[in-house]
């Protein structure tokens, strides 16, 4: 970050994975801590982040539904973050996620690719895979842009 220290940056985009968690008001998240969300990746275009199968599953053993929506959210929300800093904020208004098969061990990897980057409103494509590269979930995500609070 070449930014002064204490001063916050102009722009979101060209932070490492570690300069934008320091800069988040609550770092990665409590629930992505809890869940074991780590981010690989992250640029407006496309975001990228793994997550523990264990620990994350339901009472079958399979990983839970709701964690790939958490999963998808996350990335969603933070690739719409980085595009609207700093004059907008994001929330999420719309989500949906189609499940195709069940992992019950490993890592699962979720990578959002932006599809729509407006002055409003934010979408993206996101696809969670197995360790062997096959489609576990797919899911799409809309935020709308808010004029951020004045400081």
């Amino acid at each position: 970050m070449s930014e002064t220290p204490g001063t916050p940056p102009t722009s979101l985009a060209d932070l490492s994975v570690e300069e934008l968690i320091a800069f988040l008001p609550q770092g990665n998240g409590r629930l992505n801590d809890k869940m074991g969300v780590q981010l690989v990746e992250v640029s407006a275009a496309r975001v990228v982040a793994t997550m523990p199968v264990e620990g994350n599953t339901q009472p079958f053993g399979l990983l839970h539904g709701g964690a790939s929506v958490v999963l998808a959210e996350t990335l969603g929300s933070i690739g719409s973050a980085i595009h609207a800093y700093p004059a907008k904020i994001a929330v999420g208004v719309d989500i949906n996620a189609t499940h195709h098969r069940a992992a019950t061990s490993g890592l699962v990897t979720g990578v959002a690719t932006a599809i729509h980057l407006g002055r409003s409103s934010t979408s993206y494509d996101i696809v969670v895979t197995d360790e062997q590269d096959r489609r576990v979930c797919t899911s799409r995500i809309t935020c709308a842009l808010l004029d951020a609070p004045k400081p």
